[in-house]
């Protein structure tokens, strides 16, 4: 039986830890607000070499001595600004291709007026996106450049590819929807032709209001979305960088732009209802979209947790295009955490630019072959404070599971995961014979035989003991323990020699709660 008095004491202490926490972070509270309403984003040096309607094309100041031959050309999407691609100096896409040597251009569609209500795909992508091709083409002197798509700028990216071959060197297709056969989630479902009139939208607002959107993206996590990130960010007002990586995460969701009308009919009904791009069907002003003329090299970039662009939604069109020389490369992380996380530019990025590397100087690049079929359980769960549209804790979403295809004709895919274990040790291991289902987030399940046969007893104790429940820890709920494991916890030893600061910036989770379970951790 509890002591009453002691437990009366503890509810005192709590209260006026309570108090004191409420009153620093009153003192702190404007100097806060004035961090988030002045944030910078968008930092990387660069000039506008072409203009058309409300479209600016960025060239950005080379960072190496020399540059590969050919460059590289951003696509964004049509719906937010593009500087997400260039959030800050230590996670910025843009940046690290820079500094991989590559001359980076990057198209900023702007915000289109009433008078361009009628812009249509076709005007997107066999206008603009061609003029500032040519214009790449013209400046760098080659005749074919590589272009990086991202989004719904990497859907406009595969059809500008199929129509225009000669022009595209490489094509990299990040996060890209391509493929609604079943399978592209919730969006797909929403917008699906039974459900959604996308005209009905447009004859109410002409453009798609940039709020109309992101109500809708909101709507996919509310809780998430409208209650958690904001007790996070009380919960880490102390913490200045985890304040400013919420403000500019903040401030790109808050400068949406509106979409043209005619686009917004045509990419729902032909894209996403009707699936007429990976069915081959596709038509822009007259001409043929014919996906089998893609036949440079193909990356695909997806994120395991992407609740937008579901893997689903991509890895399929690679089995449909001409192309020998395709891969992928399967992140574990959101749709927006693969271009702002600090995990995805220590481990993603610098392989996104080694493919590019080897195919931008002149030099042929064999397509490997196929690898035998392996099932990895899974890392982490999806990040759940900003999530994929909305906040902050893409920032911090965690993990490193990696997919490479480099096979031509096969669905076969092969998940390296890639944590603070070495290749060598997970080769070693033996963890290329794991459980047929996907395992929960936080445990990982092997099947014993195998193990047995292979190392013995011991062995199968040593992967058994691999991960340990972290829910056995005081206070840790499955919810912080995905969170935990996200960010490559998923032992009490990792735990107890984690450090609070970075950990509470790449998790979200207050400081304090850290303290008390990386102490838990420590006495087992």
């Amino acid at each position: 039986m509890n002591n009453p008095f002691a437990t009366t004491l503890n509810m005192q202490r709590q209260a006026w830890e309570a108090t004191a926490d409420l009153a620093e972070k009153t003192r702190i509270a404007p100097e806060r607000t004035e961090t988030v309403e002045n944030i910078d984003v968008g930092q990387t040096p660069s000039e506008v070499v072409y203009e058309e309607n409300k479209l600016e094309l960025l060239h950005y100041e080379p960072m190496t001595e020399e540059q590969h031959d050919i460059p590289i050309l951003i696509v964004y999407a049509l719906i937010n600004k593009p500087y997400i691609l260039d959030l800050q100096p230590d996670r910025s896409v843009v940046q690290t291709l820079l500094e991989a040597g590559f001359d980076v251009y990057l198209i900023d569609w702007g915000e289109p007026s009433k008078l361009d209500r009628s812009l249509s795909i076709d005007d997107y992508v066999n206008r603009y996106i061609d003029n500032c091709v040519d214009v790449v083409r013209e400046r760098s002197g080659q005749d074919s450049i590589n272009i990086l798509g991202y989004c719904m700028g990497g859907t406009k990216a595969a059809m500008y590819a199929s129509l225009y071959p000669e022009k595209v060197e490489n094509l990299a297709l990040m996060a890209a929807g391509l493929c609604f056969a079943g399978d592209g989630g919730v969006l797909e479902l929403w917008g699906g032709e039974e459900y959604y009139d996308p005209e009905a939208v447009t004859e109410t607002f002409d453009n798609v209001p940039a709020g109309f959107l992101d109500v809708g993206f909101a709507l996919m996590d509310p809780v998430a979305n409208n209650v958690t990130k904001y007790v996070r960010f009380y919960d880490n007002m102390e913490d200045e960088d985890f304040v400013e990586n919420f403000a500019r995460m903040e401030r790109w969701l808050d400068e949406g732009i509106d979409m043209a009308g005619e686009a917004y009919e045509e990419f729902i009904r032909d894209i996403y209802q009707d699936n007429q791009l990976y069915e081959n069907e596709l038509y822009l002003g007259g001409e043929h979209v014919d996906i089998t003329n893609i036949d440079m090299p193909v990356l695909q970039i997806v994120a395991e947790y992407d609740h937008l662009i579901p893997p689903e939604a991509s890895k399929p069109f690679n089995d449909v295009i001409a192309a020998d020389d395709t891969e992928i490369l399967e992140f574990a992380t959101g749709h927006i955490g693969m271009s702002v996380s600090s995990r995805s530019h220590d481990e993603l990025w610098p392989q996104v630019s080694e493919w590019f590397e080897e195919r931008s100087n002149g030099t042929e690049v064999e397509s490997e072959p196929e690898t035998p079929e392996s099932e990895a359980a899974d890392a982490a769960l999806a990040e759940d404070v900003e999530g994929d549209e909305t906040g902050t804790e893409d920032l911090a979403d965690g993990g490193s599971s990696v997919e490479i295809d480099s096979s031509p004709d096969s669905d076969a895919d092969l998940d390296v995961e890639t944590t603070d274990r070495a290749d060598e040790e997970i080769a070693e291991r033996g963890e290329g014979d794991i459980q047929e289902e996907p395992a929960e987030p936080g445990e990982m399940t092997v099947d014993e035989d195998v193990v047995e046969e292979v190392a013995g007893e011991e062995a199968a104790s040593e992967i058994e003991s691999e991960t340990n429940d972290l829910t056995d820890l005081r206070g840790v709920g499955q919810a912080y323990a995905e969170d935990l494991t996200a960010a490559g916890i998923e032992t009490f030893d990792q735990l107890a020699a984690a450090d609070v600061a970075e950990l509470a910036t790449e998790t979200g989770i207050s400081p304090s709660r850290l303290e008390d379970w990386i102490e838990q951790a420590r006495e087992r």
